[in-house]
């Protein structure tokens, strides 16, 4: 198949897109930094650099790979744990505008199935509201809506320690992700039991 995965780069997308190759698809990683295009390659994937809020670039991009899949797993988090409450407007203006521009662009291209990154933990005030449109959005076209649970490992604001539940590590997030390809439409929880 052939797969677009938005956030490719992240911490989540790091580890899905190497396990996407050797599953033996065809994978394209959309960055919005060009720094980050020698790192798609080292992993197998197509880079594409471009900013989820340019409607245009990303409609253009998903329609010229003609992806089966589109698999949405950006964020718009700092690099420390301690400045996530200054992050809260950014990280819902990319569930907001980017999922926008994402669905979008993958109607035009009639991606057949997406699959979307949410949380498997309550949120509140404005991240809440994201999330909701997020979720809604994703559904609304028989997407799959998928709540992880706090990441911890590699790479991850927790890589020695475990957060509170809900939680799941990173490298089981990702191989649990692969599994959900061919997933009805819904909310799956992928959490630590």
């Amino acid at each position: 198949m052939r797969i677009f995965i938005a956030g490719s780069t992240g911490v989540l997308g790091r580890q899905i897109v190497p396990l996407l190759v050797a599953a033996g698809h065809t994978v394209a990683g959309m960055t919005r930094s060009q720094s980050k295009v020698a790192l798609l390659r080292e992993m197998g994937a197509e880079p594409i650099v471009c900013d989820v809020f340019d409607a245009d670039a990303v409609r253009r991009a998903v329609f010229e790979f003609k992806p089966d899949i589109l698999l949405n797993e950006l964020t718009d988090l700092p690099d420390k744990l301690d400045d996530l409450t200054e992050h809260t407007t950014l990280n819902a203006r990319m569930r907001r505008e980017g999922t926008r521009n994402l669905l979008a662009a993958a109607d035009a291209a009639k991606v057949s199935q997406v699959i979307a990154q949410s949380v498997a933990w309550d949120m509140k005030g404005e991240g809440a509201k994201a999330v909701a449109f997020l979720e809604y959005e994703v559904l609304s076209r028989d997407g799959i809506v998928v709540r992880y649970g706090q990441l911890y490992g590699p790479g991850t604001y927790y890589e020695h320690e475990k957060p509170a539940q809900p939680r799941i590590s990173v490298t089981d997030a990702a191989r649990r992700t692969i599994e959900l390809l061919h997933a009805p439409c819904g909310v799956v929880s992928i959490v630590d039991k």
